[in-house]
C-alpha cells in the first residue's frame, strides 16, 4: 500500500512520488479524485464527510491541508484507508499570520485575510502534486480561485463544491454581479443585500438584514490583504469550473438547486446532504468528564435537553456570552452547554456571570473545550439546539429531529435562518436594530421551541425532517453513487 505523508516543496519529490504513485496497482480504484478545501474546519469537514462518501462509492480520493490541520481531522475508516489518502502541504510564513495559525479557527477574524495570502502560496506546490498524481478530477472550494488556472494548464477537469446549501449561493447571484460593473450596479451597497435580488424569480425570505448587511457587504466584495475579494474568487471559480456540485438535496431546496444552475449557466449536481454517520462504539473513547455529562444525560426526559453549541468560530463579547447564560437560566429548561473559553476570559470561570453554575446545577451543564457533538446530539434525551445556524449544524441537528432555535451571525447563518425559520423548522431568537439580543428574548424562544404549544408546529416539521435529513440511504446511495457514476462515466469517456 502506497502512503504520502507529506510533500516537500521541489519538484524533484514529487517527480520521485510520480515514479511511486502511477505504478498500477492491482484493485485500485480507476477513478482519483482530489479535494482541496478552504483552511476552515466548517469547510474541511464536509470535504472529509464528501471524500469518505465517495470513497463507499468506489473513488479514490486524495485529501489535501496543511499538516497541523490534518493533524486536527478524524482518522480515516479502516476499510477505506486504501481508498483514502491525506496529503499535506505546509503553509509558508506569512507577514500578520501568527505562527501555527492554519485555519480559521486560530485567528481572529481581521487576520484570517493573511491565511488567505498564505493559502494562496500553496498553488505551486499544489500544481505539482496535481502533475505527479495525475488525478482525473479536482474538487475545490471557493478560496483556491488559482485552481482554474491548474486545470487548464494540466487539462484535468475541475469540480468547484460548495459546502454552503443553493439558496445562500443563489442569493449572491451569477457571476457576472459578484465583480465589476454588475457589481456595482446591483450589489453596490449593503442595503442591496437586506432584499431578495430579482434573478431568484419567486418569493424568498432569504436575505440580510440591515445589521448583519454592512459587515457582510464588506467582507464579501471588499478587498482584503490577499488582493482579491472573496467575491471575485467565487465568480473566477463558476465562470472556470466544470461543473458545481453543492451539500444539498432536491428534497429540501429545489427550486434553488435548479436556480442554481440556471444562474451559474452550468451543470449542477446536488451530492446530497452527507449526514455524518453516528458511531455508539466512539462514546466509548471520550474522557471521563464526558462520560459523567452522557451519564447525566441518560437520567434527563426523553428530548428534555436543549443542546448550546456555537462552534469554534464564532467569536463571542462578554455581553453576548452573558445574556445567552441569563437566558438559558430564564428560560429553566435542562440544558448543555458546550463553549469555548473566549479571549477576553482569563479562566474559564470568569466567560460565564457570577454564580451562574451554582444557580444552574440541578439544571444543566456547562462544559469549555472540544465537545462531542455527535454524540450529544444523538442522545435521546436531546430534544432541541441553540446555535448558528450554519448548514452543517443544521444538517447534524435535522437528521434526529431536533427543534432548532437559531441566532445567526456570520457568512452563511443568517440566509440559512430566514430559510428555516420560512419552512417552520426553526424559531428565531429575536434581535434589536443593532444585532443586539436580550435573556428575555433568549428565553422566550427556547421556551417556545421546547415546550409552549405555540411551537408545536416548529416540533412538528423538524420530527418530519427526519425523513430527509436521516435518510442515509437516500444520499449515500442514490446522491453521492449517482455522483460517483457521474465521475467514472466521464473520466472513461476522456
Amino acid at each position: 500500500m502506497i502512503i504520502i505523508t507529506r510533500i516537500e516543496r521541489s519538484f524533484l519529490h514529487c517527480f520521485l512520488y510520480t515514479y511511486q504513485i502511477n505504478l498500477k496497482v492491482e484493485g485500485m480504484a480507476e477513478v482519483h479524485v482530489m479535494m482541496l478545501p478552504w483552511s476552515a474546519f466548517g469547510h474541511m469537514i464536509p470535504f472529509l464527510q464528501f471524500t469518505i462518501a465517495l470513497a463507499k462509492a468506489g473513488i479514490r480520493v486524495t485529501y489535501v491541508s496543511t499538516p497541523r490541520n490534518i493533524q486536527r481531522l478524524p482518522q480515516i475508516p479502516a476499510s477505506l484507508k486504501d481508498l483514502v489518502k491525506y496529503v499535506e502541504l505546509p503553509l509558508e510564513a506569512v507577514d500578520g499570520l501568527p505562527n501555527g495559525a492554519e485555519a480559521t479557527v486560530d485567528l481572529s477574524m481581521e487576520k484570517i485575510q493573511y491565511l488567505k495570502i498564505a493559502y494562496d502560496l500553496l498553488q505551486k506546490p499544489f500544481k505539482e502534486l496535481v502533475l505527479a498524481l495525475s488525478p482525473d478530477w479536482i474538487i475545490t472550494d471557493f478560496i483556491a480561485d488559482w485552481t482554474v488556472d491548474i486545470s487548464q494548464e494540466t487539462s484535468i477537469p475541475l469540480i468547484s463544491f460548495s459546502v454552503f446549501n443553493s439558496a445562500a449561493i443563489c442569493f449572491l447571484g451569477p457571476p457576472e454581479y459578484l465583480v465589476g460593473e454588475g457589481q456595482k450596479k446591483v450589489r453596490g451597497t449593503p442595503e442591496s443585500l437586506t432584499y431578495s435580488p430579482e434573478w431568484l424569480g419567486f418569493k424568498s425570505p432569504v436575505a440580510f438584514r440591515a445589521f448583519e448587511a454592512t459587515g457582510t457587504h464588506q467582507g464579501f466584495y471588499g478587498e482584503n490583504a490577499s488582493g482579491r475579494s472573496d467575491a471575485e474568487r467565487i465568480a473566477k471559480i463558476q465562470q472556470g469550473c466544470h461543473l458545481c456540485c453543492i451539500r444539498s438535496c432536491m428534497e429540501f431546496e429545489g427550486e434553488y438547486i435548479d436556480l442554481f444552475a440556471k444562474i451559474s449557466n452550468k451543470t449542477v449536481i446536488p451530492v446530497g446532504v452527507l449526514p455524518p454517520e453516528h458511531d455508539e462504539k466512539k462514546k466509548g473513547s471520550i474522557d471521563e468528564s464526558w462520560r459523567e455529562v452522557f451519564r447525566w444525560l441518560d437520567e434527563q426526559d426523553p428530548k428534555s435537553v436543549l443542546f448550546v453549541g456555537f462552534g469554534s468560530e464564532n467569536k463571542f463579547t462578554k455581553e453576548q456570552i452573558f445574556e445567552i447564560a441569563f437566558g438559558l437560566e430564564l428560560s429553566e429548561l435542562p440544558f448543555l452547554w458546550a463553549l469555548r473559553k473566549p479571549e477576553w476570559a482569563v479562566e474559564d470561570s470568569d466567560a460565564l456571570p457570577s454564580g451562574f453554575r451554582e444557580r444552574t446545577h440541578a439544571k444543566g451543564i456547562a462544559s469549555f473545550g472540544w465537545a462531542p457533538q455527535l454524540e450529544i446530539l444523538a442522545h435521546p434525551s436531546v430534544g432541541g439546539s441553540l446555535f448558528h445556524s450554519g448548514w452543517g449544524s443544521i444538517i447534524e441537528t435535522l437528521q434526529h429531529g431536533h427543534t432548532l432555535v437559531i441566532l445567526p451571525f456570520i457568512a452563511d447563518q443568517p440566509l440559512n435562518a430566514r430559510m428555516l425559520a420560512a419552512k417552520n423548522l426553526a424559531i428565531e431568537v429575536e434581535r434589536k436594530e443593532d444585532g443586539s439580543f436580550t435573556k428575555e428574548g433568549i428565553a422566550k424562544a427556547l421556551r417556545q421551541a421546547m415546550v409552549e404549544e405555540e411551537g408545536e408546529k416548529i416540533r412538528a416539521c423538524a420530527r418530519k425532517a427526519v425523513a430527509i435529513f436521516g435518510n442515509q440511504k437516500l444520499h449515500q446511495e442514490h446522491y453521492i453513487g449517482k455522483f460517483a457514476e457521474y465521475l467514472k462515466d466521464s473520466s472513461a469517456n476522456k
